[in-house]
């Protein structure tokens, strides 16, 4: 059975993960060897942030019941789930890049021993601009993220890849789509 890989993104918020899943979906849409994942969140679709299918509370709890998410997490007051399809993808062969959540990195790396977690990396100064541009947080709030910001500079995994993104995503973004290009070379070689 083929076995593909799964990127498992993970970093601060406000550290431009959702831009360069965007950029990297809108550049790999025609490749067939590569598949975004939705996630399902109990946050209203027109919330801004990233593309995901919005769940109420009960619509949630009715898919957990019924064992439809591969994974599944609970954070800052919202739920999070990625759907069995992704199990279908990975057993085509096909990389596999899904939005991830640090606290839930050990469980998802025991259940999938494909995971390859991306940490994209921000330095503090520019992420203080960019949650300060994004004006949703105040700046108590905006201070609390950076501290818990920095727990993302001591994550270890056997598996760890890093991607810089203090420059722009013009920059960035590309480098994102050829890392995710070349683990799925790789995993085509293997």
């Amino acid at each position: 059975m083929a076995s593909g890989v799964l990127l498992y993104v993970i970093g601060a918020s406000g550290s431009g993960k959702d831009s360069l899943m965007h950029a990297a979906r809108e550049t790999l849409a025609g490749d067939p060897n590569v598949v975004f994942a939705h996630r399902y969140i109990t946050r209203p679709a027109n919330a801004g942030g990233e593309n995901h299918v919005a769940l109420s509370e009960t619509e949630f709890a009715a898919r957990l019941a019924r064992n439809l998410f591969a994974m599944h997490w609970h954070s800052h007051g919202l739920h999070y789930g990625l759907g069995l399809e992704i199990n279908h993808w990975l057993a085509k062969g096909l990389t596999v890049v899904v939005n991830g959540s640090r606290e839930y990195l050990n469980e998802a790396s025991e259940k999938y021993s494909e995971l390859k977690p991306v940490l994209i990396d921000v330095s503090t100064e520019v992420l203080r601009e960019r949650l300060q541009l994004r004006g949703r947080e105040s700046a108590t709030s905006i201070e609390t993220r950076l501290i818990r910001a920095e727990t993302f500079k001591t994550l270890r995994h056997p598996q760890l890849l890093r991607l810089p993104n203090n420059a722009p995503l013009s920059e960035t973004g590309p480098a994102f789509t050829a890392l995710i290009l070349a683990q799925t070379t790789a995993a085509a070689c293997a």
